[in-house]
């Protein structure tokens, strides 16, 4: 029998190696992020239970320019490094539509493509665009995101703060992921 239990604790230990062994950043389920290149600084969820993730935006259109779709927005947010309000207009190319299912019906909405600073790198992102006005969080970062960051401990908040320059590591986004996720 003791033969047994020493069995079972090297087994254990083994399965315990490659965790101990991961040396990627660990995040919390909030931490604050940087939209570039206007440095904004926001407090952002990471829902593990949302696949893409989206950003507070307001008076949402679409339109063409040279036959591509684009997509005209506000954002109004409070820059959490200086408490001040910052207001911007922003138009960039609609990368896909995203349809939502969810307790309180169907919703589409359109996805753009945005850089991001978490702890010390930028990561080029998808984000479906929402009036989040009524939510506590601004960003909301789904699995899409969570999968580029590290590891997420649920227990934990602002774990890092975003520190990104010029000379900041970036992450490009990678379409071949829209396959492997699907729509979402």
């Amino acid at each position: 029998m003791a033969w047994m239990n020493r069995w079972w604790g090297v087994v254990a230990l083994l399965l315990a190696a490659p965790l101990a062994a991961d040396e990627r950043p660990v995040f919390g389920w909030v931490e604050k992020a940087t939209l570039e290149p206007w440095d904004i600084e926001v407090k952002a969820k990471l829902d593990s239970g949302a696949l893409t993730s989206s950003l507070d935006a307001r008076e949402i259109e679409t339109f063409t320019r040279d036959g591509e779709r684009w997509v005209r927005f506000r954002l109004d947010l409070e820059d959490e490094a200086s408490g001040e309000m910052v207001s911007e207009y922003l138009e960039l190319p609609r990368y896909r539509r995203v349809r939502l299912r969810g307790a309180g019906g169907e919703d589409s909405r359109p996805v753009v493509l945005l850089d991001i600073c978490l702890g010390g790198t930028i990561y080029e992102e998808q984000f479906s665009l929402r009036d989040r006005g009524d939510m506590l969080y601004p960003l909301l970062l789904g699995r899409r995101t969570i999968g580029h960051l590290g590891l997420l401990d649920v227990t934990e908040t602002f774990l890092t703060d975003p520190e990104c320059d010029a000379d900041s590591p970036r992450v490009p986004h990678d379409p071949g992921e829209d396959e492997r996720f699907g729509d979402g």
